[in-house]
């Protein structure tokens, strides 16, 4: 199974263009990763820059309008994410568990959906061409 960490840093929300974490809790969570390469359920990691470089498309009548950051009324962003691969929701919780996170940091974990959780159909054979090709190119 696979399962998304989702990283969601309370504060980052107002974070200014180019904020990164200090060096010590880059050295912490560098342990950590490599825990989690070493122990052989890491597929992908990766940090986030804040909402205030970013930008975000809504979409009302077919039609989209873009923002750009930061975001009025967000609560809660993504900082960063782990993709990891486990046999359950309960060894995914551990895996957060050890995390080396800071006071008022989040880990939100996420089960991604398999092309064998949905019936078939014309559309999901087409998704499981489209990433046979993805993983192909891996």
């Amino acid at each position: 199974m696979r399962f998304m960490m989702l990283v969601i840093p309370r504060g980052y929300e107002t974070a200014v263009p180019g904020t990164m974490p200090d060096p010590q809790a880059i050295e912490r969570m560098m342990k950590y990763n490599e825990s989690l390469q070493k122990a052989g359920v890491l597929l992908a990691l990766d940090g986030l820059h804040p909402p205030s470089m970013g930008a975000r498309v809504s979409f009302s009548g077919g039609r989209p309008t873009v923002q750009d950051g930061p975001f009025a009324e967000v609560k809660e962003v993504l900082g960063g994410y782990w993709m990891i691969q486990v046999a359950s929701r309960e060894e995914a919780i551990e895996w957060a568990r050890r995390a080396p996170m800071g006071d008022n940091e989040i880990i939100e974990i996420r089960q991604v959906q398999e092309i064998e959780d949905f019936e078939p159909s014309e559309a999901i054979e087409r998704e499981a061409v489209l990433l046979d090709v993805l993983n192909a190119d891996k």
